[in-house]
């Protein structure tokens, strides 16, 4: 068995168990570090923390009868010093404001420092990250967030330079550049940053009025716990995040971004409590992640009109992968604020549990001709108890204008500098168990169809008491239950080895499409 490494520094290591299992190892195992039990595991994607630095390790793992299944050795990397941030005035009880102290040893830490919050409550409004820094919560340390929205400074969406052409973009809500609350933690135009630990980062919003009046803008709109603003380089592992304000994680312009072994959890009913959501991001890990929220677990994204328009910088290269999803709207999202484009994009070996949708694509007239979404692969899923397992929706109805006739109109319009277009979406080796309301719902523009549809290997059962439900948010649309796979406005639709099966198990007709529009 293949033990592969996918993180080290000179503290911690993020190994990969390579014996098969989706998100869980087949079987429980026992890490052991330099002849001494550390740890069990059930994890594919595992952390080992209290390191020593430039320290060379022998890790093995034993299945339950005691038998080495796998080692590796490896040899930590160099630290110059440790920042204790209790050093600098923190004192991590809950009720001193610790904001100041812990920013003082952000800005205090050199090359090859690491700053450690210990165990303990440290209640902050925003703390601001600076390249070449490592940060450490260790076991038991929690960020608090405070919950006056008052106390939080507020990044305006556009600052016009003083050339009147050029500008600087700060703040951000749901596509557009508007303003908005420091994240809990934010970064602008860093690099080269690893944020790490056992810890947990609450965001308290339940505590606040952050989720009252959701959608109306108070001050600024609300923070999310991570913002990355034209950052690279960035690594987050280990951490639990949970109650945010809004996103939790929301990478923006961002490149070269690692998030590992994370933990994002939100209550079901919570507002735009999406898990992380590169907005024209390149270049993104996202890998051992387990997600329980209250919106989609993880959301594609590229601006609304303005931001896509303007900057031209799609989401790319983006693979997600050993993930858990749960509670969410959606598992895995592409869009819809997308007018920059979505491409290169690899979902693979993830589990998806309890999501309204799975593998979900929304789109809309208006978001424009640079809106493409090209190169989505989803492959070795499994789905149980998800509603509808795949979606592509060209009529989502968000936005003021979302059911104004021209967003919603099923006939054929010109197709111009306002249309989208998706090309190219393969979804293979997939099972999904329990299902409800439907196998697929496909429905592109009439003006614009879906370019190819590939689905192989697939299996759908529905669920014994099947829930009645909308398959896509969109205009003129039945509530339904055990519908097969609808598609309309698509050229090229490939079935291949697709099963779909009832209540009893009796099988559905290998092309049971309601409809098929050429």
């Amino acid at each position: 068995m293949e033990i592969k490494l996918l993180l080290l520094t000179a503290r911690n290591a993020v190994i990969e168990i390579k014996d098969g299992g989706t998100f869980h190892t087949k079987v429980p195992y026992t890490i052991w570090i330099n002849g001494s039990e550390y740890s069990q595991t059930n994890r594919v994607i595992s952390s080992i923390y209290g390191l020593k630095p430039e320290t060379n390790y022998h890790v093995e793992l034993k299945n339950q009868e005691g038998t080495v299944t796998g080692e590796i050795n490896f040899k930590t990397k160099y630290e110059f010093v440790t920042l204790n941030v209790k050093d600098f005035g923190a004192k991590g009880d809950g009720i001193q404001d610790d904001t100041t102290f812990i920013q003082a040893a952000i800005m205090a830490c050199p090359k090859d420092g690491r700053v450690l919050l210990p165990k303990g409550d440290y209640l902050v409004t925003s703390l601001f990250l600076k390249s070449n820094l490592v940060m450490e919560l260790e076991k038991g340390a929690q960020i608090i967030a405070e919950t006056d929205r008052s106390r939080y400074p507020i990044y305006p969406g556009l600052i016009q330079g003083y050339d009147e052409v050029s500008e600087y973009n700060l703040g951000t809500w749901e596509g557009n550049p508007l303003p908005m609350f420091t994240g809990i933690i934010t970064g602008v135009g860093v690099e080269n940053v690893l944020l790490y630990g056992e810890g947990t980062i609450n965001g308290r919003a339940a505590q606040g009025d952050w989720w009252e009046n959701a959608k109306i803008m108070r001050g600024a709109f609300r923070p999310r716990l991570l913002f990355l603003n034209r950052c690279n380089q960035i690594t987050i592992q280990g951490l639990k995040f949970e109650n945010s304000p809004a996103w939790n994680i929301h990478p923006y312009f961002s490149n070269q971004l690692t998030f590992l072994d994370l933990n994002i959890e939100n209550p079901k009913d919570s507002p735009n409590t999406d898990g992380i959501d590169p907005e024209s991001c390149k270049d993104v890990t996202i890998a051992g992640v387990r997600f329980s929220l209250g919106d989609d677990c993880i959301a594609l994204k590229s601006g609304k009109i303005y931001m896509g328009k303007k900057y031209k910088t799609p989401c790319e290269n983006i693979t997600i992968r050993q993930c858990y999803m749960e509670d969410g709207h959606g598992a895995v999202t592409v869009g819809s604020e997308m007018a920059g484009g979505i491409k290169n994009i690899h979902v693979k070996e993830c589990i998806f549990h309890s999501t309204d949708r799975g593998l979900r694509i929304k789109t809309r007239r208006g978001r424009g001709k640079d809106a493409i979404i090209d190169q989505i692969v989803f492959e070795n899923i499994i789905m149980e108890e998800v509603m509808t397992p795949f979606v592509v929706n060209c009529f989502y109805f968000c936005d003021p204008d979302g059911k104004s006739e021209y967003v919603q109109s099923k006939e054929m319009y010109p197709v111009d500098d306002r249309t989208p277009s998706i090309k190219n979406l393969v979804f293979s080796n997939i099972d999904c168990h329990n299902s409800h309301v439907a196998a697929a719902y496909f429905h592109g523009l009439p003006e614009q169809p879906i370019e190819m549809i590939i689905m192989e290997n697939i299996n759908v059962t529905y669920a014994k008491n099947p829930k009645m439900d909308v398959p896509a948010m969109m205009e003129d649309i039945k509530p339904c239950s055990k519908t097969g796979v609808f598609a309309a406005n698509i050229t090229s639709l490939t079935l291949k080895n697709v099963s779909i099966q009832g209540q009893e198990g009796e099988p559905y007709n290998l092309h049971n499409i309601e409809e098929v529009i050429y």
